[in-house]
């Protein structure tokens, strides 16, 4: 067994943290990755492969720099930017395909998992159902974890991450339980290099986000309030022009607020009842509609029913203020936390000429010249998310134990689909940069390091798992990650015990970013 507090001591030698674990030095961090460039990567060459590794992917399997050196880097942007044109392993496929509760609607899920659904119910029979529910949840962070580590589509995999933050929907409101790896699925996946606009729509109408956001409560002021009906919810519109188009300096009103949620009364789902077993796929009832004319944003909006939710995505895709905000958390994103003026401009105007194509943006940003800049290589702090998923995938870890993994995602501070406010989870350092994340960080980086994961997943279904420990291999290690280590790292690396090198890599500085 490793000596946790020995790692610690050479962790702080480091720079990661200091003595007491109380605090870190997020300059001592920024100072290490300024001398990567220059010392760890004397080929730029190098450094450019391993930067549209960084940012394009959930970080380096063992061979990707040989891969990319080989086929160019600009054809590898444009592999990930069509992702039908990269196969999938089958061993992917097939395991993806045995999650069943992927391939159902809202309805099915609610009709087939739904403890509600079980008429007059004995406590067995509630218990029985429960566990079949979290079976739905356990599927979805399965898909999600697979896909991640394994699918050779990486940039795919990590818009799914950006545009699921971007749609927040928290797992446990209510009967969002049973619907958030449905909404990943149907609502977020099949559009993430598409229109914006089209993704606009899809999660508008999503059961999940209609639920979360309260829309299907969402009536109009005149009707007599009913149960929960009770009037003008304004949550969903709010939102949606807080967070999913115009930004927080968007330049709209209350009063804009108050006519979005006018526009958007009825749209929900038909809850199940007698004359409708199932119910919960989307649904406009005309009846709860404010049916009245109204202005948004300055334009006139002819009361028409569920075409005037329609012409308000319209209005919120194209305007200037959405391009901006989705052209700025792109940036943020893949290149700074406070990203560049000139390079939010382009995106910009990018995302307005092409009627809002992701994918187009995503060209655009890739061949600034504002994202190969070397300031920003190895500059952007991982997120737990990024840090587990990089870690997994350098190490070569198969995984089999995923609650474990989300597990350890939970003590991190970012479970998946477990962020409870709509804004998502943030991708910046100061979000994640604190002591107790660090500390999880390195209990990780020891565990995997140390080949635990890889043991204890391996033998998952055995009562006593073998304890082989067998460490990771450093050298393969440092290979993977193409030897992007400050002269300082690189020394406590090579003046420590074999055994302990792996962690050191996966807990140093230099990993910590990408």
């Amino acid at each position: 067994m490793i000596n946790t507090k020995w790692i610690l001591a050479v962790f702080i030698a480091i720079g990661l943290t200091n003595s007491s674990c109380d605090a870190i030095s997020a300059n001592q961090l920024t100072a290490e990755n300024k001398i990567i460039s220059q010392v760890a990567n004397p080929q730029l060459e190098n450094s450019k492969i391993l930067h549209i590794i960084n940012r394009l992917s959930l970080g380096a399997t063992p061979g990707d720099i040989e891969k990319v050196r080989e086929i160019g880097i600009d054809k590898y942007i444009q592999q990930q930017l069509r992702p039908e044109s990269i196969p999938e392993p089958q061993s992917l496929k097939n395991q993806v395909s045995q999650l069943e509760t992927l391939r159902l609607t809202p309805s099915q899920l609610y009709s087939q998992y739904s403890i509600s659904r079980l008429p007059k119910p004995t406590q067995e029979m509630k218990q029985q159902r429960r566990k079949k529910e979290r079976l739905i949840r356990q599927q979805a962070v399965k898909a999600r974890l697979l896909r991640a580590t394994e699918s050779p589509r990486q940039l795919q995999e990590v818009m799914v991450d950006f545009w699921y933050n971007h749609f927040n929907v928290y797992q446990n409101k209510g009967q969002t339980r049973l619907w958030m790896g449905a909404y990943e699925e149907q609502a977020i996946r099949p559009h993430v290099f598409g229109k914006f606009r089209d993704l606009l729509g899809a999660t508008a109408r999503h059961p999940a986000m209609l639920f979360y956001l309260d829309n299907w409560q969402n009536t109009a002021s005149n009707n007599p309030p009913k149960g929960r009906f009770k009037g003008l919810n304004e949550n969903y519109a709010r939102e949606l022009m807080e967070l999913h188009t115009l930004g927080v300096d968007g330049g709209y009103t209350q009063e804009d607020v108050i006519n979005l949620a006018k526009i958007f009364t009825g749209w929900g789902f038909r809850r199940p009842g007698p004359e409708l077993k199932n119910g919960y796929d989307f649904y406009f009832n005309d009846k709860h509609h404010d049916s009245t004319d109204k202005v948004f944003l300055g334009k006139a909006i002819k009361g028409g029913g569920i075409a005037e939710g329609e012409q308000a995505l319209d209005i919120l895709a194209k305007h200037r203020a959405t391009a901006r905000h989705i052209s700025y958390k792109l940036a943020q994103y893949f290149v700074a936390d406070e990203p560049p003026k000139t390079l939010v401009d382009k995106l910009s105007k990018r995302y307005l000429a092409t009627d809002g194509d992701i994918r187009s943006v995503l060209e655009t940003l890739f061949k600034s010249p504002e994202f190969w800049d070397t300031k920003y290589y190895n500059a952007k702090f991982k997120t737990p998310y990024q840090y587990v998923i990089s870690s997994i995938r350098a190490t070569d870890t198969p995984i089999q134990d995923f609650a474990r993994i989300n597990s350890i995602l939970y003590r991190m501070g970012m479970p998946l689909y477990g962020n409870q406010s709509p804004d998502g989870y943030k991708n910046t350092q100061a979000a994640w940069l604190n002591p107790n994340g660090i500390n999880w960080r390195l209990s990780f980086a020891n565990t995997i390091g140390r080949g635990g994961l890889r043991n204890r997943n391996s033998n998952t279904n055995n009562k006593k798992p073998r304890r082989s420990n067998k460490p990771v291999d450093d050298t393969e290690l440092t290979n993977t990650l193409g030897n992007n280590f400050s002269a300082k790292t690189q020394e406590v690396i090579n003046t420590s015990p074999p055994k302990q090198r792996a962690v050191i890599i996966l807990g140093s500085p230099e990993f910590m970013y990408r």
